[in-house]
């Protein structure tokens, strides 16, 4: 099966939407929508796929504000971390100090825990709960590709200082989690370029110990 795996640049802070499909079964799958939904809903459609499923890799605004439009577009459902149901709820706010409007806080549809395998779309991902950016933030593990939402970038990682932060906590989920992986492993970032884990292993400073 060749699987399709597509970014695209979503929102007002240009989140990284993640559009997974299986061609076969003509379903996809959508990580992160930021805003944009009818972009994201048109390109499946281009791809000749069904959304049916839409998961965020943690609560922030900026990673689900296209959620509530898709989800009234495609009937998919939407997917989180049960720890992250708080800051969705919250969403509205948050974007307010970021002087951002949200639309309608989207309804949650169900949860996912650590270590859990989700086949839907006719894909296998893998939940890796990798709290510390968010209390429940996950990487979802798929084949070759890892999509690390706000845990990882390339030469940086995510901030602890937005609501659910905590930097001892995203450090252990970092060491703990994520390096004990393979590094061929493609990260997939919620925003900016998509790097390799052994490059972060070896080049981020936070992760080699020259910070």
């Amino acid at each position: 099966m060749t699987r399709v795996h597509e970014i695209l640049e979503t929102g007002p802070l240009q989140v990284n939407c993640q559009i997974l499909g299986d061609p076969t079964r003509g379903e996809a799958l959508v990580v992160d929508p930021g805003g944009d939904a009818k972009r994201i809903l048109a390109r499946a459609q281009a791809l000749k796929l069904k959304i049916t499923h839409i998961l965020a890799t943690h609560g922030h605004f900026d990673h689900i504000g296209g959620v509530s439009e898709l989800k009234q577009l495609t009937g998919a459902a939407f997917w989180i971390h049960d720890e992250d149901r708080p800051l969705v709820e919250g969403a509205a706010r948050h974007a307010a100090t970021w002087g951002l409007p949200f639309g309608p806080v989207p309804t949650v549809d169900g949860s996912f825990a650590d270590g859990q395998t989700l086949t839907i779309a006719g894909l296998s991902l893998e939940v890796i709960h990798t709290p510390g950016h968010t209390p429940g933030g996950v990487c979802f593990r798929c084949g070759g590709d890892l999509i690390v939402g706000d845990t990882l970038f390339a030469g940086s990682i995510g901030r602890t200082d937005l609501p659910g932060g905590d930097y001892d906590t995203l450090m252990d989920s970092l060491q703990n989690r994520l390096l004990s992986l393979d590094d061929g492993l493609k990260c997939h970032p919620g925003h900016g370029p998509s790097t390799t884990l052994g490059r972060e292993r070896r080049a981020n400073p936070f992760l080699n110990g020259s910070f």
